[in-house]
């Protein structure tokens, strides 16, 4: 039997007997799998500040009706969006993907994928983003369009900076202003100071997941904040938790309603984060990965909580 690293028609990194493997026509999964379908968990990363921000608009203003339609058209976006963003990762990526035993496997250095194609792939995923886009309103729309900078920089980090991860949370957490935005037609103190907590949870969880890589990107020249603490991994980790924990209290506070539900969020949120340190082994890859992906359901504790308070 041919194992997961030697068929041509699966990716290493995958979860086994994801839907794309499993359901998707065979003639779509390398387009999928360019796009990370088949691992929805950044999906959730992105979406979930969006729906951060929907609820700390809510706090403020009250809901409304089109907040069901902000967070559908979120939703969509964070898949169309996170497709594009991997796309133009891989593209950028696909002679360091080549060299990683992780990422061989990918559509792009494995030849699933030509180059031009990705780039006609990365073409369609964002027109579909601006599609959506434009129905979340003028300010929203700058808001989409200023993050677009931040997207194309982030590839390239891991080549000239040790805190390639800053950059992700920059880029990904760009929604919680964004949503927000679309509710309000503005951006308040609120949302900025929650995506500068958000940014700080980014570099907890993206240095948890890349410490899964640290031996190959050592090999291959490539810098992350896993490589940066090494065995202070642990230590350093508690401190953005706080951070995370201690900023995001701060803009939960500010919209100024319902205050002890936002805060039992952020506590929730945070005890979260306080299990993945208590079982944060960075050898093992295994449990890093799954350490990684359970940030869906931390992000989905607070994202909660502020529904909650925005709704009552």
């Amino acid at each position: 039997m041919q194992s997961r690293t030697e068929r041509p028609d699966t990716v290493f990194d995958a979860p086994k007997g994801n839907w794309v493997d499993r359901l998707a026509p065979p003639s779509t999964r390398p387009w999928l799998r360019l796009s990370r379908a088949d691992r929805p968990i950044g999906t959730w990363l992105l979406l979930l500040p969006c729906w951060w921000g929907i609820g700390l608009a809510m706090m403020a203003d009250g809901p409304r009706v089109f907040d069901l339609w902000i967070a559908l058209a979120c939703t969509i976006g964070a898949f169309v969006m996170r497709g594009a963003g991997c796309t133009w990762n891989d593209i950028t990526d696909r002679k360091i993907d080549a060299q990683v035993a992780r990422t061989r496997s990918r559509p792009l250095p494995s030849g699933q994928v030509t180059l031009r194609g990705a780039y006609l792939w990365l073409v369609l995923q964002g027109l579909a983003g601006l599609v959506i886009l434009l129905t979340l309103g003028r300010a929203a729309i700058w808001m989409g369009v200023a993050s677009l900078a931040l997207v194309a920089i982030y590839p390239f980090a891991k080549r000239f900076t040790w805190w390639p991860q800053i950059f992700l949370g920059l880029a990904f957490n760009w929604g919680v202003m964004l949503a927000y935005a679309a509710h309000m037609g503005r951006v308040d103190p609120a949302p900025v100071i929650a995506w500068l907590g958000a940014i700080a949870w980014t570099i907890f969880y993206d240095t948890i997941y890349a410490h899964q890589d640290v031996e190959d990107d050592a090999l291959i020249g490539v810098k992350s904040t896993a490589r940066l603490f090494g065995a202070h991994s642990p230590r350093i980790l508690a401190g953005f938790a706080l951070a995370a924990v201690a900023v995001l209290a701060v803009a939960v506070a500010l919209p100024g309603r319902n205050l002890l539900i936002a805060w039992a969020g952020v506590l929730a949120f945070g005890a979260h984060l306080a299990w993945q340190l208590r079982n944060f082994q960075p050898e093992q890859g295994d449990v890093c990965l799954r350490l990684f992906r359970s940030n869906r359901d931390s992000g989905l504790i607070l994202a909660l909580f502020l529904a909650v308070a925005g709704l009552a």
